[in-house]
């Protein structure tokens, strides 16, 4: 029998759905928990989105969670919290130590120094976004990255785009174990009817963090152009983004078609999800789109900038717009809002494709190997 695996993660807010890499973090942990790993998830100090019950668990789903000294100001969260978890996997009784994304791989070199195996997982170039890309937060990033590559035992990283990036620009190996998708129970339009007046096939949905980079902008600029009867809904929290939140919503009114939501979870993001006519995700930037794995999930036709990390998703099961193109987008939009067939015929086969190709059972064996290697 295989000796019990000791895990440390960190890097994650908490386990909550804020984010791309809250999300794989809870997958994955949930499921090493059942493989007879040890779990241990240093968390940030924080309220935690699903209400205040969660801000003060001990246990989930078998991973014991604990929450480190954290600086609750925008730029030092992440940092601070990385800093300390580092510290307490370091000192910890913990074979391994897996650190998710580049800032807090910042820190790899602390568990390193102390004897433990660590995996570091790159969910993108986080460098590269537009909250970063400027002055110590963009450096702190890269050095992050730099730091991943000179003291991880192995690197994961979820596109085949940046495992070239990797290769070019450091000659370093690394893995390429992309994200899971559950096949989800699809749900009637009931909340979403009550809360917001949608139903079925009525509305196109984008889901995800309400940041820059996502492309939001040029999603509401096209839509506003589209004539259709459809709504345009946003859905998702502003991740340290307000002063772009509220440019949204200035360049977003007058078209009464267009409606935020907020952060939503639970029933309420599996009906959005469940009755979109389309989904879209116009991203300039991406590591791996979970919310399109999730949209595909549902039977959804999708509608996505070309940009590698989408297009190596979707192959040919999706609709493809030329990223940063509001002329290219306004009119797959009108496209897709003229031929509801052709919307039918790739929501069709869009459920069956994803969840074949992607499987949270097939990362777990994939990364469990690395934790045992």
């Amino acid at each position: 029998m295989e000796e019990k695996i000791r895990l440390a993660v960190f890097g994650q807010k908490r386990l909550s759905r804020e984010g791309g890499i809250e999300i794989v973090v809870k997958e994955l942990c949930t499921r090493m928990a059942q493989n007879g790993c040890d779990v241990t998830c240093y968390n940030r100090a924080g309220h935690h989105v699903s209400g205040a019950e969660y801000d003060k668990t001990i246990e989930y789903d078998g991973i014991r969670q604990k929450v480190v000294p954290t600086i609750e100001k925008k730029g030092l969260a992440a940092v601070s919290s990385s800093f300390f978890a580092a510290l307490c996997s370091a000192f910890g009784r913990y074979d391994v130590v897996h650190i998710h994304a580049e800032g807090p791989a910042f820190f790899c070199w602390i568990p390193k120094l102390f004897g433990k195996r660590v995996i570091c997982t790159i969910h993108g170039l986080d460098w590269a976004r537009e909250k970063w890309k400027f002055g110590v937060g963009s450096k702190f990033i890269r050095q992050g990255e730099k730091n991943a590559v000179k003291y991880a035992d192995e690197i994961i990283v979820l596109s085949k785009g940046v495992q070239k990036y990797f290769m070019e620009t450091y000659g370093r190996e690394t893995h390429f174990i992309p994200n899971g998708v559950n096949r989800p129970e699809v749900r009637e339009a009931k909340l979403i009817t009550d809360h917001f007046g949608l139903e079925k096939d009525s509305y196109i949905l984008f889901l995800g963090r309400l940041v820059p980079e996502k492309g939001i902008r040029y999603l509401v600029e096209a839509f506003k152009n589209v004539k259709t009867d459809k709504k345009l809904v946003i859905a998702g929290g502003s991740s340290d983004t307000d002063s772009f939140m509220e440019e949204l919503k200035e360049l977003a009114k007058g078209d009464d078609r267009i409606l935020f939501t907020g952060f939503v979870q639970g029933a309420m993001l599996d009906e959005l999800y469940s009755n979109a006519y389309i989904y879209t995700l116009p991203s300039d930037l991406e590591g791996m789109p979970l919310s399109l794995l999730e949209a595909m999930s549902y039977g959804n036709c999708c509608l996505v900038s070309d940009i590698p990390e989408c297009a190596e998703v979707v192959e040919d099961k999706a609709l493809i717009f030329k990223k940063s193109n509001i002329e290219d987008l306004q009119k797959k939009l009108q496209e897709a809002c003229n031929h509801p067939e052709m919307v039918i015929r790739m929501k069709n086969q869009a459920a069956d494709f994803i969840c074949e190709k992607y499987n949270w059972d097939k990362v777990v064996k994939e990364t469990m190997k690395l934790y045992r290697k």
